[in-house]
């Protein structure tokens, strides 16, 4: 089945506690970092996930669209973070940053954008514990998903191979294009609105993974 991990950054950031307590069935609690110049947007940082961590057990789902993350990479690990993804289109060594963050006994992953191959990701495959398509540009929810982001999802699933890495997604995810990332091979399937925009956020989880 596949697991879905709520996006934070589609939640009523005035009522944090109570919207986390809402989505207890979710398998992950994707948190979206952006620092206003690797997206045109900015988001919130580690103090904000240390605030809400000791609110849910769920696993955190760090991605940082960060220009920089090494500089931050011991802000959120200390924040609690459980997985920390970020960008290979970022300003910093990617290999250094994925030592960094495998310094804290914690999962990494590499993110790739829309524009960015699949093949980007080769080199750093046998190092990362999951590998996240960005099916949607980064910077803003509630875009519309990009279908061309399953014929990348397929060439992954090929590159790893029997390699166990988990392939996420995220971008404009919803009951209507769920299965869809399913069968072309997905693990873990990042949703925002089509969970926190519910009123009864148990059941869309539920609903995502039927």
């Amino acid at each position: 089945m596949i697991k879905i991990a709520p996006s934070l950054l589609a939640s009523d950031f005035s009522n944090l506690r109570e919207e986390v307590a809402t989505i207890s069935n979710a398998d992950m609690l994707h948190l979206d970092v952006m620092d206003g110049h690797f997206v045109p947007n900015m988001s919130f940082g580690a103090q904000l996930i240390k605030a809400i961590r000791k609110y849910s057990d769920l696993i955190f789902d760090v991605h940082l669209m960060i220009s920089h993350p090494i500089k931050y990479l011991d802000d959120f690990a200390k924040a609690g973070a459980d997985i920390i993804t970020f960008h290979v289109e970022c300003e910093d060594n990617i290999k250094e940053v994925i030592n960094k963050i495998k310094s804290h006994n914690i999962k990494c992953g590499i993110v790739l954008s829309p524009d960015t191959d699949v093949e980007a990701s080769k080199e750093y495959i046998d190092d990362v514990d999951m590998v996240l398509l960005m099916s949607v540009y980064p910077g803003f929810g509630g875009q519309k998903f990009m279908p061309s982001t399953l014929d990348k999802v397929r060439k992954l699933k090929e590159l790893i191979g029997d390699r166990d890495v988990l392939i996420e997604i995220d971008g404009g995810i919803s009951e209507e294009n769920i299965h869809l990332v399913k069968e072309a091979g997905v693990d873990v399937a990042v949703a925002g609105t089509s969970v926190f925009g519910k009123e009864n956020r148990e059941k869309a989880i539920e609903d995502l993974k039927k």
